[in-house]
């Protein structure tokens, strides 16, 4: 019996009032489209027909749909609206994980998906929809890395970190490294509950795992211990720390009226641009500031002659023209800062989701893609006798050992 129009128009109204009815007519609508194409395919094709069908599913109005795709006996055929459907489902996808990804909730997201699309799609199929990019994430943390970095960066930023019904703030381990072709790249982020040398200690030991075998400079912070950490997993790394900390933490020791005159002294310390300066001239400096603020201050007297401040000048001692760049973690302070205005929005999250986050915005920072002005200027970072490959690594630390 064949139905006209009319009663076919009656039957899908009638369909739709139910519950769940519209997403019920356009999966039978999917399945007879298939079904009708798969009889064209096989027209013709003498010793194929068809052979069943398989299940399949997509997104429609807020929910999943599931529907039978048809097969064939020798797997040719696949549908075009399969193509099409899969197509839009990417795009929604890219497009949650883009809002997901600029600071959006899950509930942000899913009420602009409602407004463009007049479709309700809840928290729970939003998360769903961001699977795709929690397995990017977890397979790029887990990446194979270079044997060789001219310059790694460390740093920590700490999040409130929500487990069962307890929030606390942890610390996040993050690793950026400037590779051969100058170009920066976040190779590791870590969640651990505290910031420590043994902490860090565990991540290189990671990184070695992941095949870095070596570094032509490190820059972190003042971290007490993490010199330690470093030399046991890449001895003989230099290691500079950042001056800006430093400087920071000298006006918070002074009175206010003599923070101009100490900002100063602590610019003629730290200079960029004299091409003849060294690191033992840097040194001298620093402890000619300390014997003047000495006499007034207790704790500038403690720093003078004091050797754990002699990582403060590693910079002095390769050119110029590059030091501006590396005597400071502003690269990665940047980083966190793109971090923070993504988490900003979450009064507390788990510590998977906020790695998620984290490494999404890692994964699509565009800037790291351009090349680092004049840092080839510092040859010894780009030494061939450094750029080793994994294997040739492994061979020499056998012949060591």
């Amino acid at each position: 019996m064949e139905l006209t129009k009319l009663q076919i128009r009656q039957a899908i109204a009638t369909h739709v009032d139910k519950e769940n009815g519209l997403n019920e007519v356009m999966e039978m609508i999917l399945e007879s489209m298939m079904k009708a194409e798969r009889n064209v395919f096989l027209e013709g094709r003498e010793g194929n027909k068809a052979n069943g069908f398989r299940r399949g599913k997509t997104y429609g109005n807020g929910r999943i749909l599931e529907f039978r795709i048809p097969r064939d006996r020798r797997s040719e055929f696949q549908p075009v609206i399969l193509t099409m459907l899969r197509n839009q489902e990417e795009e929604c996808e890219r497009l949650i994980g883009s809002l997901y990804a600029k600071g959006l909730t899950t509930s942000q997201v899913s009420e602009i998906f409602e407004e463009l699309y007049g479709e309700h799609y809840s928290k729970a199929t939003i998360s769903r929809m961001l699977d795709g990019i929690r397995e990017e994430v977890a397979e790029w943390i887990k990446r194979p890395l270079e044997a060789y970095y001219p310059i790694i960066l460390v740093d920590a930023v700490h999040v409130k970190v929500r487990r069962e019904d307890h929030v606390s703030t942890e610390a996040f381990y993050v690793v950026v490294g400037v590779t051969q072709e100058r170009h920066r790249d976040v190779l590791a982020i870590m969640n651990l509950p505290q910031e420590s040398a043994n902490g860090w200690g565990q991540l290189f030991t990671e990184l070695r795992d992941r095949g870095v075998r070596g570094m032509g400079l490190m820059i972190a912070d003042g971290l007490k211990g993490l010199d330690m950490a470093l030399s046991a997993n890449f001895p003989g790394t230099p290691l500079q720390r950042c001056v800006t900390h430093l400087k920071r933490n000298q006006f918070a020791k002074v009175k206010t009226y003599h923070r101009v005159e100490l900002a100063d002294d602590l610019r003629n310390v730290f200079r960029t641009s004299d091409s003849s300066d060294s690191p033992e001239k840097g040194w001298a400096r620093w402890n000619e500031l300390c014997g003047k603020w000495g006499k007034t201050y207790k704790s500038f007297r403690m720093m003078q002659d004091n050797l754990d401040y002699r990582d403060y000048f590693t910079y002095l001692a390769y050119d110029y023209r590059v030091r501006g760049m590396i005597y400071t973690t502003n690269w990665i302070e940047r980083l966190q800062r793109d971090f923070r205005r993504v988490l900003r929005q979450r009064s507390s999250m788990p510590g998977e989701s906020v790695i998620t986050l984290m490494g999404k915005v890692a994964i699509e920072k565009k800037s790291y893609k351009r090349a680092i002005p004049k840092l080839n200027y510092e040859k010894s970072f780009f030494s061939p006798a450094v750029s080793l490959t994994v294997s040739d690594c492994e061979m020499l630390e056998n012949i060591l050992n």
